[in-house]
């Protein structure tokens, strides 16, 4: 299976096939210990039995992370082609879920432009104005101050701002002073900021 990378379209299905096969392999595995345990001994009252236990910690923690990847739905292909095609040269990233202390919130899109950060989400049960302000406090721990998030609901407004991003790029990157971060000399500024977000992205 062909790895697809956070931010990129396909990622959300992706995952979750990837975090299906690794939760059947790891519960395989003590199972399979435990099986061979009793088959050998005639007893329940082995070492392998203990290493079975064990070994059911982490597939029981692969297998929390399967049930949240599984309750999330991948974006409609329409919709990321009107998000891209929108952005234009924008860096922008795809089918991302923000997670935050109240809700979990899929974010279909979202460009970034200089001091400007756009998502767009269609999650009824997100409230923008708390999705932005919790976007907000993590770019500005991360030194990323005075910037300015917006989070639609409305593809067609998410489409228009992105449209107007990409047409005046060289105003909203006007001033700005951008050091290169040690740990990532390749990545641009705009990057950088995506990188943030996936930080907070399931």
């Amino acid at each position: 299976m062909k790895k697809v990378k956070k931010g990129t379209p396909g990622y959300i299905r992706y995952q979750q096939i990837r975090t299906l096969l690794v939760t059947f392999l790891l519960f395989a595995l003590p199972i399979g210990l435990y099986i061979i345990g009793i088959t050998v001994t005639k007893t329940r009252l082995n070492w392998l039995t203990f290493v079975a236990i064990l070994g059911c910690l982490p597939a029981c923690k692969s297998m929390v992370s399967l049930i949240l990847i599984l309750m999330q739905k991948p974006a409609a292909k329409e919709v990321l082609e009107q998000a891209s095609r929108a952005s234009g040269s924008l860096t922008a990233a795809y089918e991302l879920v923000f997670t935050t202390y109240e809700h979990n919130s899929p974010v279909n899109a979202v460009a970034v432009c200089g001091n400007q950060v756009i998502c767009y989400t269609p999650d009824p049960k997100t409230k923008p104005a708390d999705l932005a302000k919790h976007v907000t406090k993590i770019l500005t721990v991360n030194g990323f101050q005075n910037t300015q998030v917006r989070v639609f609901q409305n593809l067609k407004a998410y489409c228009q701002r992105a449209e107007h991003l990409n047409s005046y790029q060289e105003k909203y990157h006007e001033g700005i002073v951008f050091t290169p971060d040690e740990r990532y000399p390749d990545l641009s500024r705009d990057e950088l900021i995506l990188h943030t977000l996936f930080a907070i992205s399931l």
